[in-house]
């Protein structure tokens, strides 16, 4: 992967990937998370996918997309710690795979420029219809999120963990707030995040030639604005507190409990691939202690895993359990975090997890996706980029002793159980 940079803010990443059939050109925007603009940005990918001025018509959307021989059109946003990240991305096959002869990646920078800097709006205002019909979507989907009580328990457990930090902002919007959205509110947060946002335009799987051509025609798009870009968001991290148990009863048949760890102070990226491994040795792998401990040997979980988060220092264990199970799950949970950072760790569970990790990593070149994906959250963590090659020689020289240092670090700070009022504990 290639990296230059093509104005204050702005960069431009390329990877011809020439193994690959397909190429995929990608703007990401990565902005500062704000409180007042929360649920604007999580409408904002919603209505943005639905076209662009040079074709505002989802048919006809479809139409142009399956005559491209069925490329994809994805506008997706996420929260990274106190930011927020929006990538507008288009995917097709090459060029030389065209059976007339057509300039696709030419095509498919016309998408991917329209939809980022020409969405479908009119007199300062997107389109109402559109609006209203992704406003509905929208508010379905925070109205629906106690449905599906693994993803409310881990949404509630964030609430209480981060409370009222810049963490904590809703990448998800907030349902009180989505009736009185209009397309002036949208097109404020949009204009607000082409002005300040960190840009990387990705460009993969393309050749030289095709891939000045994206940057030619990208950079008179970005002519055209008025930058006043802000810095990436530091590291933040929650400080260590006496832990809070929250109960929440309801009629159903799987309790959910979820930990919330913090490591109290920012993580340093030097560590991560002591931070990767001892995930995988603690619950994010089929050989964790997690998931052969307290799942597998004493039946005490349907699930159990543990992911990290490094932006935030957090970590996080999320379970199904039996009701009546809940107070012996969360015992074993942190006793298995305990074992592991006062008794002894065997090189085979060592070497399968390192393994595992391993087999990812030289996994990552294989797709588009994956290729983006990894390139994409190195730039925007800051510091040195990382190749997939690269972390897996920083893993093969992880230790024990790392690993129980890492794992030390973490103290609890909240448990949350949704649970029935016969399983509930305080």
């Amino acid at each position: 992967m290639e990296r230059k940079q093509l104005a204050p803010g702005v960069h431009l990443s390329y990877d011809p990937a020439q193994k690959l059939n397909r190429c995929r050109i990608s703007i990401h925007f990565t902005f500062p998370a704000r409180r007042e603009t929360a649920t604007a940005h999580a409408l904002l990918p919603l209505v943005m996918e639905r076209g662009y001025a040079g074709c505002p018509d989802m048919t006809g959307l479809t139409k142009k997309l399956a005559r491209l021989y069925g490329a994809d059109l994805a506008v997706d946003g996420r929260p990274m710690g106190a930011s927020r990240n929006l990538c507008v991305s288009v995917t097709g096959i090459k060029d030389r795979f065209a059976l007339a002869g057509e300039s696709l990646s030419q095509a498919y920078t016309e998408l991917v420029l329209g939809v980022a800097f020409h969405p479908c709006m009119a007199d300062g205002a997107f389109d109402a219809e559109a609006v209203a019909i992704e406003k509905q979507m929208l508010r379905q989907s925070l109205e629906d999120e106690l449905n599906d009580k693994r993803l409310y328990c881990m949404r509630q457990t964030a609430r209480e963990f981060y409370g009222d930090s810049p963490m904590g902002i809703r990448q998800e919007g907030y349902l009180e707030e989505v009736d009185g959205l209009t397309g002036q509110d949208l097109a404020a947060a949009y204009e607000e995040m082409l002005s300040t946002a960190s840009i990387e335009l990705m460009v993969l799987g393309c050749t030289p030639a095709e891939t000045q051509r994206v940057e030619a025609a990208f950079m008179e798009e970005l002519g055209k604005i008025r930058r006043r870009p802000v810095g990436p968001m530091a590291f933040l991290a929650m400080p260590r507190q006496i832990p809070v148990h929250k109960v929440e009863t309801f009629d159903m048949v799987q309790a959910k409990l979820c930990l919330a760890f913090t490591l109290g102070k920012p993580m340093d990226l030097a560590e991560l691939a002591a931070f990767r491994l001892a995930m995988a040795l603690y619950g994010g792998s089929v050989t964790s202690r997690l998931f052969l401990n307290v799942r597998e040997r004493d039946h005490l979980c349907y699930y159990c895993a543990s992911s990290f988060q490094s932006f935030t220092g957090s970590m996080v264990v999320s379970s199904g359990i039996e009701p009546g199970d809940a107070a012996r799950a969360e015992n074993a949970i942190l006793n298995e975090l305990a074992d592991l950072c006062t008794g002894p760790i065997t090189s085979q569970e060592l070497e399968d997890c390192r393994r595992g990790l391993m087999d990812g990593l030289a996994g990552i070149e294989d797709s588009l996706g994956s290729i983006e994906s990894w390139y994409a959250m190195e730039m925007i963590r800051g510091g040195a980029i990382t190749t997939p090659q690269q972390a897996r020689a920083d893993l093969a020289a992880v230790t024990v002793d790392q690993v129980r240092s890492v794992l030390r670090r973490f103290s609890l700070s909240v448990s949350y159980l949704l649970t029935t009022k016969e399983g509930a504990y305080v």
